[in-house]
């Protein structure tokens, strides 16, 4: 059995980083699991029976980077080391761009590109110092292209992506891996929100939803064992939205046919909802 790494995970309230916490600490390895959300990180901590020994559950708001520094360096003083530090937090308001406002551009922008790239290069920092550590950057397929009624998550999305890619090749002498994940709809709060939103329906234009297993699948064994750039899933909606990516005609003609796919499958969804009210982010539209 290799031995445990220590990592830091960001938003472990909910979704992938409450799944990959649970995870990572049924497999031994020594964990600081943050979240903006600290009663719903304890609470979550307590649910799935994070041992408080190997699990250190501390509030950050990504945005502050002064915050980044003291929850990376409560894992180098206790564990001595950081080897992989995982962005996930994230935040998403469906809309029209011209009904949005100027908070909700701060927003996803504050939270999802500059979080990590505060993240990042406090993770960096310390990283080159000891010459080894794997970040991962948790990006989306709307970060590979473009998603029309979520363009304010499409734009920071495409940041995280454009990010990781050029941080990888810049830390890649230090001994510093970054790999960029970016998967397609994932059943978590995020997609909950959508549902009474027909402006998202692209959202829902996949077979089916991600379940946060697949996500986790995909990061623990290929994304920490590979260190691969970039990860997408599923692979066939990755080569698709490479392929809209570069031929923007072409997602203009597809448009008509995903968006009618979609809001039959946010139809469906919405009459399984069963994520609860108080786990999602932001209320739905009424």
């Amino acid at each position: 059995m290799s031995p445990p790494q220590v990592m830091l995970l960001t938003g472990c309230a909910s979704g992938i980083g409450r799944q990959l916490t649970t995870s990572l600490a049924a497999a031994g390895h020594l964990l600081v699991a943050t979240d903006v959300n600290l009663a719903g990180l304890e609470r979550a901590a307590q649910q799935h029976g994070w041992p408080v020994e190997r699990v250190a559950c501390r509030e950050l708001d990504v945005r502050d980077p002064a915050g980044w520094g003291a929850a990376l360096d409560l894992a180098l003083e206790r564990w001595a080391r950081i080897d992989v530090v995982f962005n996930i937090a994230g935040y998403l308001q469906p809309g029209l761009v011209h009904a949005q406002s100027p908070a909700d551009v701060d927003r996803h922008l504050d939270i999802n590109a500059k979080g990590t790239i505060y993240g990042t290069q406090a993770a960096a920092a310390r990283m080159v110092r000891q010459g080894s550590g794997q970040i991962v950057n948790i990006a989306s397929l709307a970060g590979v292209a473009p998603v029309p009624g979520i363009s304010l998550y499409t734009a920071s999305k495409f940041a995280v992506r454009g990010f990781s890619l050029a941080m990888a090749n810049e830390l890649r002498p230090y001994g510093v891996a970054v790999s960029v994940v970016c998967p397609d709809a994932v059943r978590t709060p995020m997609l909950e929100l959508q549902l009474d939103y027909p402006e998202a329906a692209l959202t829902f234009s996949g077979n089916r939803p991600l379940e946060v297993s697949d996500v986790e699948r995909l990061i623990l064994q290929h994304v920490l064992q590979r260190k691969p750039l970039e990860a997408i899933l599923p692979r066939h909606r990755g080569w698709l939205a490479k392929l809209t990516n570069v031929l923007p005609g072409l997602s203009r003609r597809l448009l008509p046919l995903l968006v009618k796919k979609g809001l039959a499958g946010q139809a469906a969804a919405r009459a399984r909802r069963t994520v609860s009210a108080d786990d999602s982010p932001v209320a739905p539209r009424p």
